[in-house]
Order: C-alpha cells, then sequence, then structure tokens
C-alpha cells in the first residue's frame, strides 16, 4: 500500500473535527464533530463533496477580500488615505505610477523599466490591455478600478486552483486545504500584489512532484520563479531528498525543467532589451531595506539612534551569508534526521529562511508559506496562532506607512517603537511555525501527517524511499505498520493523538503489514485497495 497523492488505498479522510484538539470546541456551535458511525471517504457525502465545500470557501474568502479594498475602489487609491484605510494595493498603484493606463506595458514596450520579474510584468500588461478593450477611453478613477477588479477576479480563480492542489497534496488529509481556503493573511494581503500567481505555480509543481512527474514539476517551478523567485527553492528540499535516498534522477529532471522554462519566458526579453530585462536585477540589488524586514527596523532605530547604518550592499551581503546558512543548517538537519523528513517540511523550512533573512519582507510574502503550513504542519493551533499575528503586523504597517511616507496626521500614525515590536512579533511568528515543523523531525512520532502508516504523501519519487546517505546517524527505512514513528521517535516525546478513524486505519495497516493477526473480519488489504472509494474526485 503506498501513500502517494493520487493513489487510493484504504485510508479513511482524516476530520479535523475530531481528531485536532483545537477544532474540537469550535465546532460545537455548528454541530459539534462527526459522530462514531459516520465513514468519511467510503460514504458518499452527495453534493457537498470536500472540494466543493472549499470551494465554496474560497470565493467567500475571495469576496470578503474584495470587501477589505472597497473603501478605496468607492472613493478612490489617494495617499495617505489608503493607508489609513488599509486597502492600498500594488496594482492600482503601478497603474497609475508605471504608466499601464496609458498603454505603457512592461517588457513588451520599448524601454519600459518595471521592478519584476518578466511573467509578472506579463501579468500587469496582459490584464492592463483586457481593461483597455473592456473600457477604452474610460477616466482614470474607473480605469483603476476596473484593473483592480480584472486582477480580483482572476485572483479568485488562481486561490481557487491552489486550494484543489493543496487538496490532491494533502492525501487523506483534505480538510487541511481549508487553511489556504479561509487563510486571513490572503483575504488581507492577497490584493496587494500579484503574489498568488507565484503560491499557485509552486503548490502546482509539488502535486506534479507528487504524482512522479518531477520533469513537468521543474517546468511549473521555473515558470514561478519568473512571476517571484520563491518557488524555485523547492528545488533545495529536493536536491536534500535526493542525497539521503540516492535518487538524484528526480532532482536532476526537476532541475532542468525549472531551467529550461525560466529560459523560454526570460531569455526572449533578455536578447531584446538588456537593460529592460535587467532592471529587476538592478533594483533589488541597489534598493535599500524593505519595510517590515528586520533590516529596516536596525536601519530605522540605527538612524534614530545616530548610529552607522547598513548600506544595500552590506545588507545584500548579509542577508545572503545567513541564507546560506541557515540552508546549510536545513541540510544537515535533513541528512541527520533518524527519519527522512517530508518534503513539505523541508521546503517550509527553505523558504521560511529566505523570507526571515530576506532585506524585503512584504505583507503578502505570508502568502507564500500558507499551503506549505497546511502541508507541512497541519495543526489549526499552530496556524491560528502564526495567522493571528501576520494580521496584527498588516494592520501596523499601513498605520507606520501613512506617516512616515505620506505625512499623514500624527493622530492616527504608528510610532517606529511599536511598529518595530510588530515586525519582530511576525518574524518570531514564521520562526515559531518553523521550529514546530523542526520538533516534528527530529520527533516524527508527533508528525500528523504520518499517522497510521503513512511516509510522504508530497514525496513522490521518494515517498517510501530507504535511506542511502546520512550523517552522524543511523537512518530508518519506513515501515507500513501504525507504529512506525513510535518506533524510531524518543521515548519522551508525546506521540499526535490518533482519532476514531486513525485508529481504524491504523489497524487495517498493521494487518496488511503482518504487524498482528488480521481477524476474519478485517478486510482484506487487497481488495480494500481495490473496493475503496475516497471521496477526492
Amino acid at each position: 500500500m503506498t501513500s502517494g497523492t493520487g493513489r487510493r488505498g484504504p485510508y479513511r479522510i482524516s476530520v479535523p473535527s475530531r481528531s485536532d484538539p483545537a477544532l474540537r470546541p469550535l465546532v460545537e456551535g455548528v454541530g459539534g464533530p462527526l459522530g462514531r458511525r459516520t465513514d468519511p471517504g467510503r460514504i458518499s457525502p452527495g453534493w457537498f463533496t470536500v472540494e466543493r465545500v472549499l470551494i465554496l470557501l474560497t470565493v467567500c474568502s475571495a469576496v470578503l477580500a474584495v470587501v477589505v479594498k472597497n473603501p478605496c475602489r468607492i472613493q478612490g487609491w489617494s495617499s495617505p488615505d489608503y493607508f489609513y484605510r488599509a486597502c492600498y494595493s500594488d496594482w492600482t498603484e503601478l497603474y497609475r505610477s508605471r504608466g499601464l493606463g496609458e498603454g505603457v506595458l512592461p517588457f513588451i514596450t520599448p524601454g519600459a523599466l518595471f521592478e519584476y520579474p518578466v511573467l509578472l510584468g506579463l501579468l500587469a500588461s496582459g490584464t492592463a490591455v483586457l481593461v483597455e478593450v473592456v473600457a477604452g477611453g474610460a477616466d482614470a478613477a474607473t480605469a483603476s478600478r476596473l484593473y483592480f477588479d480584472v486582477n480580483a477576479v482572476l485572483l479568485a480563480g488562481v486561490w481557487i486552483l491552489t486550494v484543489l492542489a493543496t487538496l490532491r497534496l494533502a492525501g487523506r488529509r483534505p480538510w487541511d486545504a481549508a487553511v489556504v481556503a479561509t487563510a486571513p493573511v490572503i483575504i488581507l494581503a492577497g490584493t496587494i500584489n500579484w503574489d498568488l500567481w507565484a503560491v499557485l505555480l509552486a503548490a502546482s509543481g509539488m502535486l506534479a512532484f507528487a504524482r512522479d512527474r518531477p520533469v513537468l514539476a521543474g517546468i511549473l517551478w521555473g515558470l514561478g520563479a519568473a512571476v517571484k523567485l520563491y518557488p524555485v527553492l523547492v528545488l533545495g528540499a529536493v536536491l536534500a531528498l535526493a542525497i539521503r535516498t540516492g535518487r538524484y534522477r528526480p532532482f536532476l529532471g526537476a532541475a532542468a525543467g525549472a531551467l529550461a522554462a525560466w529560459l523560454a519566458v526570460n531569455l526572449p526579453f533578455l536578447l531584446r532589451d538588456p537593460a529592460g530585462w535587467g532592471y529587476f536585477l538592478t533594483f533589488s540589488e541597489t534598493r535599500d531595506a524593505g519595510f517590515s524586514s528586520g533590516w529596516y527596523v536596525y536601519n530605522a532605530l540605527a538612524r534614530q539612534a545616530g548610529v552607522a547604518i547598513l548600506t544595500p550592499g552590506a545588507i545584500n551581503t548579509g542577508a545572503a551569508v545567513l541564507f546560506v546558512l541557515a540552508c546549510a543548517g536545513i541540510a544537515v538537519l535533513a541528512l541527520r534526521a533518524q527519519r527522512r523528513p517530508r518534503l513539505a517540511q523541508l521546503a517550509l523550512l527553505i523558504v521560511g529562511a529566505f523570507i526571515l533573512c530576506n532585506k524585503v519582507y512584504s505583507p503578502q510574502y505570508a502568502l507564500w508559506l500558507v499551503p506549505l503550513v497546511a502541508l507541512a504542519v497541519p495543526r489549526w493551533r499552530v496556524v491560528l496562532a502564526w495567522q493571528f499575528v501576520e494580521v496584527l503586523h498588516w494592520a501596523a504597517v499601513w498605520l507606520y506607512l501613512g506617516g512616515m511616507t505620506s505625512g499623514g496626521a500624527a493622530a492616527n500614525n504608528l510610532g517606529l517603537g511599536t511598529y518595530s515590536w510588530a515586525v519582530l512579533a511576525h518574524m518570531l511568528a514564521t520562526a515559531y511555525v518553523m521550529g514546530v515543523v523542526v520538533a516534528e523531525i527530529l520527533a516524527p512520532r508527533g508528525d500528523v501527517v504520518r499517522r497510521g502508516g503513512i511516509d510522504d504523501p508530497q514525496g513522490g519519487p521518494f515517498d517510501g524511499a530507504r535511506d542511502r546517505f546520512t550523517l552522524g546517524t543511523r537512518g530508518s527505512s519506513p515501515r507500513r505498520g501504525p507504529s512506525e514513528g513510535l518506533r524510531t521517535a524518543e521515548p519522551s516525546v508525546r506521540a499526535a493523538p490518533i482519532g476514531l478513524q486513525d485508529r481504524a486505519d491504523a489497524t487495517l495497516t498493521a494487518s496488511a503489514d503482518g504487524d498482528g493477526p488480521r481477524s476474519a473480519g478485517t478486510p482484506d488489504p487487497q481488495r480494500a485497495r481495490s473496493s475503496t472509494r475516497a471521496d477526492l474526485q
């Protein structure tokens, strides 16, 4: 029996209202947790499948995302009002300031400069052309509002696809995709920029890899890197697992696909207009530390104290060194852990380290982590704590920017001291999530994803693989029994709680692996594999 994504087996769907202690008290108002006699994944729920419920939740969240920006849609995007109304969006700001509303199209119009990668520039250009076709000749305010609306509608579709990709990646835990469907940080920050497009490509690439299609995964990650850099960082997690398992072909295929896709998008524009293509790199290298990063807080406090500040070059070097050291630590963890970490766990650690070390940490960067958190550490208590702090930071940054960039009324502004604490809090919240992941890598018996004998639902060719190379400790090969996590973990670590259906799954898996005698009433696992009807359409 395999636990790979898309393969059906005798696993029942995990129900969070049963197995997650943070959700049990929250569902009492809507009927309480499912009862003992329900059988999710085997009994048809009728029209309300998991997919359809999650799509409905995502649509509702997308509507809320537009409602958050509605004050600016009605009264216009102007500084400092869009900060105090917390409805700022790069979409409308770039549409006005980069000449998109006047026919200047990034990477298409000769000499046009745009501080983002190529594919993101083409998205901005394409939506600008669509607005011109639909409302050509409209006044600037109307065209700007329409530009926001077009991008918001497209984002809703991208959001739905991201939720569905996460659902399929989650295997027997499809409800973990609700973390993405209802994420407050996506509701609040999803309409700031085009980051969710990169999130979709990163998640889709992970889904392709989970289905043993590494070249396609690499192509999707390469396209994602042409929107925002971070999707290609998942290759680091693939490399670590390739070294540990000795299976290098998946990494080489994914790396080749990523390079080919990135070159296919970038090379024509590089040859056509080298200066315009390279502006993104030049801008990124020479810009000061961005708001909400630790580097910005240090420089702001240093200016206030009258001490030397860090130059952009020094920050670039410091960020690169810290990230390399973080990646080295993650690699050692991946190769030294007693049991091979899951792909989503390593990807979350690498992307999280990149965000924390980078000199730019915009509020929308939290979107990069949402699907990874849902797959790596699907514990609602952890998710809600992290999102709560990110929401507080989201509110703090606008009140600070209102005074810093626009000279708004002092009564409406947030001082540097309070803002610095908000930045520190949202960095510590991200570090907290990463710390939980590290703890579960070191003590895999606490990993809720691996209950019931599952190894790595997102691992694709690495799922169930044996260790070939480890550092300083004897690696353990995954066992297909309910106690595989218990055998490899430290005795002092508390095991993840097992719900009613999880116990049944564990019993069935134990029988399949010969870990215990199968009674006359125990289903034959071979027959179960052919007859199980999982409700993941």
